[in-house]
């Protein structure tokens, strides 16, 4: 563990803010191979986002909203004497990033009746608020660690 991935090294920086996390972002959200796709949906939700906040950076707006849906902690399976327990465990870094890129991207394709660019930027704007399906599903993580505090002792 810890050792860097082909990927990792490989990552390149979006176009047009720079940003690693965008980059990787609109690496989770292409299917297909589909990159320019994928890229003009962002930038278009980016758009959204950048006239619903015009103080502040789109970029900005985006890394805190998948900032706030980070998990800190989450229960893991841990099977000890023939009984399988959930046991809370902290997140590493790597992981809380590709949870809420992953969280944010399927609550986005969750919703209907819009086009991609909208629902994203809906989704995000929501997360940036602290509202919204990809937060419901950390509070949901967070909440079902709390429960089974009890087993923490199991995690070593």
């Amino acid at each position: 563990m810890g050792r860097k991935t082909a990927s990792e090294e490989t990552l390149k920086p979006d176009p047009r803010y720079g940003s690693l996390l965008a980059g990787k972002f609109i690496n989770c959200m292409m299917w297909d191979g589909k990159k320019s796709t994928a890229e003009s949906i962002f930038y278009l939700a980016l758009d959204i986002l950048a006239e619903k906040y015009p103080d502040k950076s789109p970029i900005e707006v985006f890394t805190e909203a998948v900032d706030n849906v980070k998990p800190n902690i989450e229960v893991r399976s841990r099977r000890v004497g023939g009984a399988s327990y959930q046991v809370p465990m902290q997140v590493n870094k790597k992981r809380q990033q590709s949870l809420a890129i992953r969280w944010v991207l399927q609550a986005a394709r969750d919703r209907k009746g819009k086009p991609m660019h909208e629902k994203l930027a809906a989704e995000l704007d929501a997360a940036y608020k602290r509202e919204g399906a990809a937060m419901t599903k950390r509070e949901n993580v967070h909440r079902m660690a709390e429960a089974n505090k009890a087993f923490a002792h199991f995690a070593w």
